[in-house]
């Protein structure tokens, strides 16, 4: 496993890094959002409020990845700008969101002799290692690690082992990582914008952490993020994240479909879509007629056609979408899992019809959520499409609650793991003790 120990340091003037600040970057392909936030006291506890907001068309991204570093960095540079510019100060780190890199989720399980009859923070430490260690492959770049449980002999089910005595202790633990390639891409373009990169969070995570409750996690839910390149999707069990995974279809293949289908530009294709789409049918449909204008050089008149034929185009690639993502988690060993609460958001969500699509194609009825949580979401950033950028800055703003985690940095190659043994002002050892 590659690790990069350092990004070098940003050249950004402006200003230092203020206590409680924390900036969001969501990096997709039809769009690019940074949130700045602060925490707030409230009856019920903290909460972050977010006080400025920049997004603008993205540029130099596909499917999550960049394919231009110049129009890459000077899109994520202007959203970042007018976010600061609306929040009155200038931030110097961000936290990114990532669903390029052919992300992977691994579980490991390992079992480790115990050094004494009783469990220790150390003898908990070299499990962690031993798993890591066996989830270890070149060219890829660990994002997140997440101890999903814990045995001691044959107890099996231990929340926290510590104190208890064994001969072997065992941990199962879920590894997310990406590809060096596009992250390393990532992180240049971040760089180039004068920008610290304080972490990098894979998107159906975000997500979900803004999108779902905890009874939602706990009881079981997977959460699909349906981006304009990319649909994405993260499965829980019992509070803690299983599975991610991804396929690079979203709603921009819907708008081409439709540009080629019925013969006209993208751009008015992108409209037609959103006013007068649908994945569902209508008696009316085959009636109610469209003017959509040609391709440039093909005529200067409007051309009318049903809307019918508009959503049959829609349909079969909103099918598609769920159909292969259905198979690669099948494929990941979390079919099962996707038989409990299903819940979609993201823009491509907001199509008329995808909810009855992703029922039928998973077999369990689909839901709409929108980011919960965050106070200070105008009703123009409070959609589905801002999920992810909202739950970066519930898990800044709480604490990251993965058990181990660190940013990739360029640099030398390093074996080993950073272990985040402060998440949200709590070693990773309570951390443990409260979350399992």
């Amino acid at each position: 496993m590659i690790r990069f120990p350092g990004i070098g340091s940003s050249q950004k003037q402006t200003s230092q890094a203020r206590p409680g600040v924390c900036a969001a970057l969501d990096l997709g392909s039809s769009k690019i959002t940074c949130f700045i936030s602060r925490n707030e006291e409230t009856a019920a506890g903290p909460r972050p409020r977010v006080f400025g907001v920049g997004h603008q068309p993205s540029h130099g991204i596909r499917a999550g990845a960049v394919v231009d570093m110049e129009q890459a960095a000077g899109a994520i540079r202007n959203a970042v700008e007018r976010a600061e510019r609306m929040a009155g100060i200038a931030v110097n780190a961000a936290t990114v969101t990532l669903t390029a890199g052919q992300i992977q989720s691994t579980r490991v399980a390992v079992e480790a002799p115990l050094s004494s009859r009783e469990v220790t923070d150390r003898d908990l430490r070299r499990a962690l290692d031993a798993a890591l260690a066996e989830a270890d492959a070149a060219d890829r770049v660990v994002l997140h690690a997440f101890p999903m449980g814990w045995t001691v002999d044959d107890h099996a089910g231990v929340d926290d082992p510590r104190g208890m005595y064994g001969r072997k202790l065992g941990v199962v633990v879920h590894v997310i990582t990406a590809a060096t390639g596009p992250l390393r891409n990532l992180l240049n373009c971040i760089e180039a914008c004068h920008l610290d990169l304080k972490g990098v969070v894979v998107t159906p995570y975000a997500s979900a952490l803004a999108a779902l409750a905890e009874d939602e996690m706990r009881l079981g839910a997977t959460l699909i993020d349906m981006g304009a390149g990319a649909t994405s999707a993260a499965v829980f069990a019992d509070g803690a994240l299983i599975h991610v995974d991804s396929v690079p279809v979203g709603g921009a293949h819907v708008t081409k479909d439709v540009a080629r289908g019925l013969s006209t530009p993208l751009i008015a294709a992108e409209r037609i879509k959103i006013l007068y789409g649908s994945a569902l049918d209508s008696p009316n449909d085959d009636r109610e007629m469209i003017e959509t204008p040609p391709v440039a050089g093909d005529s200067d008149r409007m051309v009318s056609q049903p809307r019918s034929l508009l959503n049959a185009i829609i349909r079969p690639r909103l099918e598609e979408t769920f159909e292969l993502l259905r198979d690669r988690l099948e494929a990941g060993g979390a079919g099962s899992a996707t038989k409990r609460r299903l819940v979609l958001t993201g823009g491509a969500c907001q199509l008329p019809g995808a909810c009855e699509v992703a029922t039928k194609v998973f077999g369990r009825k689909a839901s709409f959520a929108w980011p919960d949580g965050v106070a200070g979401l105008g009703d123009a950033v409070s959609g589905p499409a801002f999920s992810a950028a909202a739950g970066v800055i519930l898990r800044e703003s709480k604490g990251a609650p993965e058990a181990i985690s660190g940013p990739p940095r360029l640099g030398a190659p390093q074996r080993g793991m950073h272990y985040n043994r402060e998440a949200g002002g709590r070693s990773v050892w309570r951390w443990l003790a409260e979350s399992f």
